[in-house]
């Protein structure tokens, strides 16, 4: 029997999972409030804080650092195919001095460094958010120096896109679907039979804005804000990522609560929620354009598609496009563990990161 430790940094959390073989037997879910995490500049400089959090709340738990694998959600390194990659001194090195700096990047180090301290420990990640499979015109913007990147929720969008096909009782490779990974930030994808060859830039302002990331933004306005004066570069990327979203509108990072300001009557939370649906709405709409309007399902998962209030209004919006099928929460925790699970036992190839 394997014994495996998933480590999932985000924005607003930590998620810690303990997995016998593919068997979950324990997971915690640690949250972080803006105050939390407003005494760090940087994300990459939580890495003690998260670290240290990590190894309190598996003492306070009784879970023993015995494991045959940690892996940690991957970060914002190079492009790569997606598939299981042991975490290798390249690996942390460009993770360590990425230019697109998100809690992400903390899961492979923190795993490396907790596999490091276990006798015969393995360090993996899987599917990290820069598996890049878009097309060459989903590549190409108005300006050759600034490509569209493939960064989004790799992880997520794969494991749930596998799990609808399983329930359909085909192969993933068979389908077009339209992913809609909706949480603190939100990325929706294009699957073309098995091959995710369109999606918004989740981190740097693609799409709808979120609970916390700006979103697009006109970029006429953009510029004069960055050459204002008023801010520095750090605070306008906190804006884009972190400080945008309903956190810039209402100060809430939290759907619930945002949707707890709605049935009190506050019209302006209405008004901000709506129009982040509607923004939601458009970029599914453009990625049943990118499928040529041939789409087997639209799937909506992530934490917001907990909120009843938040789907029912979507499903208003798009219901005329294909048959839309919710997978709650996250599969990324079952998804790192069952990767790592095939790695350890021979039934799925680990790549070397270079």
């Amino acid at each position: 029997m394997f014994k495996i430790l998933v480590i999932n940094p985000g924005s607003t959390s930590t998620k810690l999972a303990v997995y016998e073989d593919k068997k979950s037997v324990w997971q915690f879910n640690v949250r972080h409030s803006i105050e939390d995490l407003d005494g760090f500049p940087d994300c990459m400089e939580q890495y003690d804080y998260r670290k240290s959090l990590i190894q309190k709340t598996l003492a306070d738990n009784q879970m023993a650092l015995h494991f045959d694998a940690v892996i940690g959600r991957g970060g914002l390194m190079k492009p790569l195919h997606s598939g299981v990659y042991e975490i290798n001194k390249a690996m942390k090195t460009d993770l360590i001095n990425a230019t697109h700096r998100h809690a992400c990047n903390l899961g492979c180090l923190i795993a490396a460094d907790l596999a490091s301290e276990i006798k015969g420990c393995k360090a993996f990640t899987a599917d990290p958010v820069v598996v890049d499979e878009m097309s060459d015109d989903a590549h190409i913007s108005g300006l050759p120096i600034m490509p569209h990147l493939s960064i989004f929720h790799a992880l997520n969008h794969r494991a749930t896109a596998m799990k609808y096909a399983e329930s359909r009782g085909v192969s993933y490779e068979e389908l077009n679907l339209i992913v809609c990974h909706l949480g603190g930030g939100i990325s929706i994808a294009a699957h073309q039979h098995g091959r995710i060859i369109d999606v918004n830039n989740a981190l740097d302002g693609e799409g709808p804005f979120s609970p916390e990331r700006s979103g697009s933004l006109p970029a006429g306005q953009l510029v004069d804000l960055c050459f204002s004066g008023k801010l520095t570069k750090p605070q306008v990327m906190r804006l884009i990522a972190g400080r945008g979203g309903l956190v810039a509108h209402l100060g809430i990072n939290d759907m619930e609560e945002a949707i707890d300001l709605i049935e009190a009557n506050d019209e302006h939370a209405m008004r901000v929620v709506h129009a982040m649906v509607y923004g939601i709405a458009k970029e599914i709409g453009a990625k049943y354009v990118a499928l040529g309007g041939r789409v087997d399902a639209i799937l909506l998962t992530g934490g917001i598609a907990h909120s009843t209030y938040t789907v029912t209004l979507l499903r208003k919006m798009i219901n005329f496009l294909a048959p839309i099928a919710i997978f709650p929460g996250e599969n990324e925790m079952e998804a790192l563990a069952f990767n790592a699970y095939r790695a350890l036992s021979g039934e799925q190839e680990i790549r070397r990161y270079v």
